[in-house]
């Protein structure tokens, strides 16, 4: 197999979009974490709302559209569809995408954190990225809204390749609770879809 440089990983991102009209980082001068990867949940109203899942793997983000947003429930599985590869530094990206443009729309950081991945075989650790080519991966978020563990699992692949991100059983769990509802803003800001929508109208 070709290893891939980070600069391959972008092409498809870079492709997509037009930085002299979008605020969206290029994906450049941003470095791995040297502690716990780090991810984040994007909440982002394009032509639909839905959650964007962002793992920081191999100096990218991995990245998977999550159409209903996670769950603390045990029982609820969530769709996760992939999309292209996204630079460290789009983790905290907030803003709203300009008419026209890829993804057009406004962005919030609906929650940040790092992450430990826990996936094993065999009863050996797995690394994420060895994880995710192989279509299963366990890990424990630690972020201002989402704590404990949760499962992404592949159930399909080429232009069929779809994900099932699940909550794992753990104190964290409370299938009586939707997180989505009782916490909509913005984990770094505090500021509403609406809010940024507002902002970048006004800009």
């Amino acid at each position: 197999m070709i290893k891939m440089s980070e600069d391959d990983n972008l092409e498809a991102y870079r492709k997509k979009r037009n930085f002299s009209k979008t605020s969206e980082p290029p994906g450049s001068g941003a470095t791995s974490s040297e502690g716990k990867p780090r991810y984040s949940i994007q909440k982002h109203r394009a032509k639909r709302l839905h959650y964007d899942l962002r793992l920081e793997v191999g100096g990218v983000l991995k990245s998977w559209a999550i159409p209903k947003g996670p769950s603390l429930d045990t029982k609820t599985k969530r769709l996760a569809v992939p999309t292209e590869d996204h630079p460290l530094d789009y983790i905290d990206f907030e803003g709203r995408i300009p008419e026209g443009e890829y993804g057009a729309g406004s962005v919030i950081v609906w929650d940040i954190g790092t992450y430990e991945n826990t996936t094993r075989a065999d009863g050996a650790a797995v690394p994420i990225a060895e994880a995710l080519e192989r279509g299963h991966a366990t890990f424990i978020l630690s972020g201002k809204k989402l704590l404990g563990g949760y499962a992404l699992t592949r159930t399909g692949r080429g232009k069929n390749e779809r994900w099932i991100l699940v909550k794992m059983k753990d104190d964290f769990a409370r299938p009586d609770h939707d997180v989505l509802e009782g916490k909509p803003n913005s984990a770094l800001t505090g500021r509403s879809l609406e809010e940024v929508e507002e902002e970048g109208r006004a800009a």
